[in-house]
C-alpha cells in the first residue's frame, strides 16, 4: 500500500459539490492499493502515518507525529498510485488491486486510523472528487508497505 502523505492547514474533499470530508491543521493522505496487498499492509501503514514525524517542535524540527498536534487525518482513495509509468506516455494500472479489493483495505486503513486518533475523515472510494488543500510548508512524503514477497 502507498501513501503520499501532506502536511497542511486545511483539506477538504468534495463528491458532486458536497464536501464528504474536511479537516483543519494535520494530514491529507492520498491512499494507493496495490495487488498482493493486505490487511497486515493496511495496519502497518495507518501505523507508519500516524506515527511519521512532519510537524515541528519547539524548535522547529519535524520531530511531531499527528497524535502529538492533536491535528486531523484526511484519508482519500487514490488507485493513480499504483500506476506504472516506466514506459509510454500513458500510464498501465496493471499493479493496482481490483476495485473490491482496494475499497475493502481503504476502508480499513480509516478504520484503524480512527480507533487510534481523531478527527478522522475519508473520500469516497470510486467517486469522482474534487480534494482541496493547503499544503503547508510545503512538507509531502511518499510512504510504501510492500507485500513480504515483494521486499
Amino acid at each position: 500500500m502507498i501513501a503520499l502523505i501532506q502536511r497542511v492547514t486545511w483539506a477538504r474533499v468534495e463528491v458532486d459539490g458536497v464536501a464528504v470530508g474536511a479537516i483543519e491543521a494535520g494530514v491529507l493522505a492520498l491512499i494507493g492499493v496495490e495487488r498482493g496487498d493486505a490487511e497486515a499492509q493496511a495496519e502497518r501503514l495507518a501505523e507508519r502515518v500516524l506515527a511519521y514525524r512532519i510537524f515541528p517542535d519547539r524548535e522547529g524540527k519535524m520531530n511531531l507525529s499527528l497524535p502529538e498536534t492533536g491535528g486531523g487525518l484526511l484519508a482519500v482513495p487514490q488507485f493513480t498510485l499504483a500506476a506504472d509509468t516506466h514506459k509510454g506516455a500513458r500510464p498501465s494500472f496493471s499493479r493496482a488491486a481490483p476495485p473490491e479489493h482496494g475499497a475493502r483495505l481503504f476502508d480499513r486503513f480509516v478504520d484503524l486510523a480512527r480507533q487510534r486518533h481523531r478527527p478522522v475523515a475519508a473520500g469516497r472510494f470510486g467517486a469522482h472528487m474534487q480534494v482541496s488543500l493547503v499544503n503547508d510548508g510545503p512538507v509531502t512524503f511518499w510512504l510504501q508497505v510492500a507485500p513480504r514477497s515483494r521486499s
